[in-house]
């Protein structure tokens, strides 16, 4: 997450940055005990556990696991599956990242994608964002006039939630619960906060997914700082299972990003 300089104690964030935390492994001695039972060998080629199930469930289909004709690589049998837009076989395989220097704005667009997802966001009604980071976008940032504009509402918006915040702890002085008491105070000063506060977000989402959120919000057409994160998570992918997501290409544009393209739209 990259922080640019501190304008009169505004902590601004222009960059947003993902974690990939979390990928499957294959139980194999589940797999071969599933395998000896019905009288087949097979192994694959991938060392990768969410494109070793894809083609497992793949396989599975159609009880293909014994044919020779059949034994091609990994690689070759994922492609194939991206040439037919077989894409239900893609949603066994699955990731989870942390994505931080975001924001609110970009959650409230990112949880729009449904099936195939699940997001845990840190809770302002439990985080005090007396001292929060606030995401500036790029083309407000290059102008220096509309760049003082920006900043100024955000420190009204920052100095009215901290007193929102102060005074609402002190009207709920009589409640014994610490933690109540701040989630009461907390929860009614964030109504004051921009939409440029910063947050962070924690994400599970699947290979078909994945795919469909790369191919809406890193088009070249897509909101920007979506599109960095979108971008981001293509990357981290294509590294960590790229015989899922290796048939994508990455363009740059004027504005300094990237965009996604691809030949298998919608599998």
């Amino acid at each position: 997450m990259a922080l640019a300089p501190m304008d009169a104690d505004v902590r601004v964030v222009r960059d947003p940055k993902v974690y990939l935390v979390g990928r499957q492994q294959v139980d194999q001695a589940s797999l071969d005990s599933f395998l000896d039972d019905h009288g087949v060998a097979w192994q694959t080629d991938t060392e990768v556990g969410g494109e070793r199930l894809i083609e497992v469930s793949g396989r599975v289909c159609y009880m293909s696991f014994g044919s020779k004709r059949r034994r091609r690589t990994n690689k070759d049998y994922i492609g194939h599956i991206l040439e037919v837009g077989h894409g239900s076989v893609l949603e066994h395989a699955a990731w989870n990242f942390i994505i931080t220097g975001v924001s609110r704005s970009f959650t409230h667009e990112l949880i729009r994608h449904r099936a195939g997802f699940g997001y845990s966001q840190l809770s302002q009604r439990y985080v005090d964002e007396s001292s929060a980071d606030f995401v500036e976008p790029d083309c407000i940032a290059e102008d220096p006039d509309l760049h003082e504009l920006w900043l100024d509402t955000i420190r009204t918006s920052q100095d009215a939630y901290r007193k929102l915040s102060a005074a609402l702890t002190e009207k709920y002085a009589d409640i014994e619960d610490r933690t109540l008491r701040r989630k009461l105070a907390r929860q009614a000063a964030r109504s004051v906060l921009p939409n440029a506060t910063e947050t962070k977000i924690f994400v599970t989402t699947n290979a078909r997914a994945a795919r469909h959120f790369v191919e809406l919000r890193a088009n070249e057409h897509a909101e920007t700082e979506i599109r960095k994160v979108a971008v981001q998570i293509l990357k981290l992918l294509q590294k960590e299972a790229p015989n899922v997501f290796g048939d994508y290409q990455l363009k740059p544009l004027s504005d300094g990003t990237e965009a996604a393209y691809t030949t298998h739209v919608k599998v």
